[in-house]
């Protein structure tokens, strides 16, 4: 199964998930529903605290979501609501791929907070670690 994960720039919380569900051996990648930062590593101060836990994603570089995305994954999983809406919009007419936030896994509830705002880069690796987990755990039982 194919995973994509989506948050608003792809710089922040879809690079942590992408690179912790790699680590698990799951085929996925991450995109932003904006393109302010396409192309750039993700945001310098999210890789120092998932470098700190030994999570590597320097080799990471952001991409905009596209509506051919829809068809290329099994699974799109969003940060908040707002990241569903504006993926939403995108979604070609008949495609059925299941678009969940991904706070769905692991019980978490909610939106993943976007740490480029909050600056709490622990806590929402906190979220995102335990939202991957039951996530890897449920696709790969």
């Amino acid at each position: 199964m194919r995973v994509l994960f989506v948050c608003l720039g792809n710089i922040c919380r879809s690079p942590t998930a992408e690179a912790l569900a790699r680590a698990r051996g799951l085929a996925c990648d991450s995109a932003g529903t904006a393109g302010w930062h396409v192309g750039k590593p993700p945001y310098a101060p999210m890789q120092v605290a998932a470098r700190t836990r030994g999570i590597e994603m320097s080799d990471l570089r952001a991409r905009q979501l596209v509506a051919r995305d829809f068809d290329r994954f099994d699974l799109i999983l969003v940060m908040d609501a707002e990241n569903a809406a504006d993926a939403e919009a995108l979604r070609p007419p008949g495609n059925t791929t299941p678009l969940r936030l991904l706070t769905e896994y692991g019980g978490a509830g909610g939106a993943v907070p976007d740490p480029y705002y909050t600056r709490d880069f622990d806590g929402a690796l906190d979220l995102i670690e335990r939202c991957v987990a039951a996530l890897a755990e449920e696709l790969c039982a």
